[in-house]
């Protein structure tokens, strides 16, 4: 198995298809990565402590591990990613508010000082513990994971797009898998900003912030299933984003993409889709704190039975 380790030929903070490649894998390999935390911190066994270490790239937002170059990926294919056993640092970190953002602001909470919250990391528990005592069950997932967009140039990790990228998606743990749209040759893969645990929403731009020690990720191909948005076969059911700037046109893009996949499994018309949607599928708010926001549409698998009539 490849292991993709935080290094300095392995580390950056944007999405670009001119980025080179750090390894290659076959359709069908696992690789794990190692990963910083988004905001580039390593945990320290020796003095059982997150330690900075900040990107010389002025532009670099999240620590990002990659890219993968996946052999045979071309644009207009599906990258299939199985999502495998996910174990995090022992510690993390979130805030609360305190600082300069219109978020914080509308919220009540940018007056000075930042309120930064140290959580320890129990995995054997499955318990993650604040300073001030609180306790929350730990969920890991990557909050990162695509590709860069077909455009050359430097592109934020900040916001997600319709191949991946700082998706934020709590329903995308140990067990679950995720297919993306490849935009460009080779698919150039990256992942990162490991997430201890975090709500729907991602309330205060932050979740559990944490490093991650080993996630294993499984890598196929498809080029029989197009689509134009990522969607997810999450645990107990399926999953359809949508991206935009406006939070009503990204729970279209996830509801379109939902009845999609409900006309496709089964055969059915989408008006049909849509009816039984309405009555079947949750619509959940992603994410609202990355300037794009996100939606995900659920079709949980106990939610619809068909019968002979």
């Amino acid at each position: 198995m490849q292991h993709i380790k935080p290094t300095p030929q392995t580390l950056h903070g944007i999405f670009s298809p001119d980025l080179t490649p750090v390894a290659q894998v076959q359709p069908g390999e696992t690789v794990r990565f190692t990963t910083y935390d988004a905001a580039w911190h390593t945990y320290d066994s020796d003095t059982d402590e997150l330690v900075h270490k900040p990107s010389d790239d002025p532009d670099a937002r999240h620590a990002l591990c990659g890219p993968l170059y996946i052999e045979g990926a071309q644009p207009g294919m599906t990258l299939e990613i199985q999502i495998g056993d996910i174990q995090v640092a022992p510690l993390g970190w979130n805030i609360g508010g305190g600082g300069d953002r219109e978020h914080w602001r509308r919220l009540g909470v940018s007056d000075e000082p930042t309120h930064f919250l140290p959580w320890q990391l129990d995995s054997e528990a499955g318990i993650a513990t604040s300073a001030d005592g609180w306790q929350v069950k730990l969920d890991p997932f990557m909050g990162v994971m695509g590709m860069p967009p077909p455009e050359p140039g430097r592109h934020s990790t900040v916001p997600p797009r319709s191949h991946g990228g700082n998706i934020d998606c709590k329903l995308l743990t140990a067990g679950t898998t995720l297919y993306l749209p490849i935009s460009v040759e080779g698919a150039l893969f990256s992942t990162g900003d490991g997430h201890a645990a975090q709500g729907d929403g991602e309330a205060s731009i932050y979740a559990i912030e944490c490093p991650v020690e080993a996630v294993d990720l499984t890598f196929q191909l498809h080029d029989d299933l197009p689509i134009q948005t990522p969607r997810a076969r999450v645990h107990g059911g399926w999953a359809t984003f949508g991206f935009h700037e406006s939070l009503d046109d990204a729970m279209y893009i996830a509801l379109n993409a939902m009845l999609d996949l409900m006309q496709t499994q089964h055969d059915i018309s989408r008006k049909q889709a849509l009816a039984l949607a309405s009555v079947a599928v949750d619509l959940r708010i992603t994410q609202v704190v990355n300037g794009t926001k996100g939606v995900h549409a659920v079709l949980p698998d106990e939610a619809l039975k068909r019968v002979n009539l």
